[in-house]
C-alpha cells in the first residue's frame, strides 16, 4: 500500500475527530502499527483570534513532544505552516466567537498534516468547521 498525501491527511482527520484520550491513544497506535503513519492530538479553546497563535503553537508542541516530527527549523515551519493554512480555511466562520476543539497531526515519511476540527459558538447556536493543511519535508 502506498501511503501518501491522502492517507496522511485521512489519519490526521481522524485525530482531531477522537473524542476521547483513550480512543486518541489506540488511534495513534494503530495507525503506526499498520501504515507507520505517526500522529498526536491536542485540544484547545478560546476566542477565535487569541486563540490563533495557541494553535499554531500547540501544534508545534505537540508534534514535537510525540515525536512525530524532528526537532528542526524545516519540521516546526512545516506544521506551523500547516496548522496556518488550516486556520486560514475556518477563519471566516469563527471570526469574533469562541471556539474549541481538537489538533489532529499526522505524518508518514515526507507528508505532514494539520487538521483542525473546531466548534465555533455563538449562545447555543454552534457551528463546526474542518480546515486541513498539508507539506513536504524532507
Amino acid at each position: 500500500m502506498v501511503i501518501g498525501s491522502k492517507m496522511v491527511a485521512t489519519a490526521a482527520i481522524r485525530m482531531a475527530l477522537s473524542e476521547t484520550r483513550d480512543e486518541e491513544a489506540h488511534l495513534k497506535k494503530d495507525m503506526l502499527e499498520h501504515l507507520g503513519i505517526k500522529a498526536v492530538a491536542v485540544d484547545y479553546g478560546g476566542e477565535f483570534i487569541s486563540s490563533v497563535g495557541k494553535i499554531v503553537e500547540r501544534s508545534v508542541v505537540a508534534a514535537k513532544r510525540e515525536g512525530v516530527i524532528k526537532d528542526t527549523h524545516a519540521d516546526e515551519g512545516a506544521i506551523a505552516g500547516a496548522a496556518r493554512e488550516a486556520i486560514t480555511q475556518i477563519m471566516p466562520k469563527a471570526l469574533g466567537l469562541n471556539v474549541g476543539g481538537k489538533i489532529g497531526i499526522a505524518r508518514h515519511h515526507d507528508h505532514v498534516s494539520v487538521a483542525i476540527f473546531m466548534g465555533i459558538g455563538l449562545l447555543h447556536l454552534d457551528e463546526v468547521a474542518i480546515g486541513l493543511g498539508h507539506r513536504a519535508v524532507s
